[in-house]
């Protein structure tokens, strides 16, 4: 049976998906929780088969908690549920970890195939994401500067891009002031710009924050 921790700070969404699941013989929702911190929390002490984890919780915003999920265990699958579906967040989701992503307003039979999906150690893509990958792998798709960033870079360029200090972003990471600005440094250098400022502007431009 494929043991899944359902994440969505509104009970009633969790309930909803564990009562729709609970009619599924394969999954059983063993686990919940309310916010990135407890996911987080319930990830490192405990073995999950599939993680079905909200973009937006009150407490981690964006790629926070699947980034924090996959530094604790990084063989652990995670399936997204967001409200976009734009290519390039898409994009982003996976490149921070995700196994895939789904919209909340999918169908009920679209879930079970996705978390299958995820469960097999596959991912979970759409078809458009798809012929839009193999393009780039191709050479022949057009790579936004941002996509070039490591994993690492594009987490820190996503908090400078909100708005964060220098010192906060480190405080939020547990890495030194120094090693930001280097982070930094680099992030700027690699995407051309010369300001906090024009990374904002691009985030939003590319819906990468809100």
């Amino acid at each position: 049976m494929t043991r899944l921790l359902v994440v969505d700070d509104y009970p009633i969404v969790r309930a909803g998906i564990k009562e729709f699941l609970s009619d599924q013989q394969e999954f059983t929702v063993a686990g919940e929780a309310g916010s990135g911190a407890d996911a987080v929390r319930m990830v490192r002490e405990s073995d999950w088969d599939v993680v079905l984890l909200d973009i937006s919780l009150p407490d981690m915003k964006d790629i926070e908690a699947l980034t924090q999920i996959k530094h604790v265990k990084p063989e652990q699958p995670v399936l997204m549920l967001i409200t976009r579906l734009e290519d390039e967040y898409a994009v982003n989701l996976l490149r921070a970890g995700a196994s895939g992503y789904l919209s909340k307003e999918c169908t009920p039979e679209a879930l079970l195939s996705a978390i299958r999906t995820v469960a097999s150690g596959r991912r979970c893509i759409s078809q458009e994401l798809g012929e839009q990958l193999a393009a780039n792998l191709n050479g022949d798709g057009h790579k936004s500067p941002h996509t070039e960033l490591s994993q690492r870079e594009f987490q820190i360029f996503c908090k400078l891009a909100s708005g964060l200090a220098v010192s906060q972003v480190a405080d939020e990471l547990f890495l030194s002031v120094k090693t930001i600005s280097t982070y930094r440094s680099r992030v700027l250098e690699k995407m051309n710009m010369k300001t906090n400022a024009h990374l904002t502007y691009y985030a939003i431009k590319h819906g990468l924050i809100q």
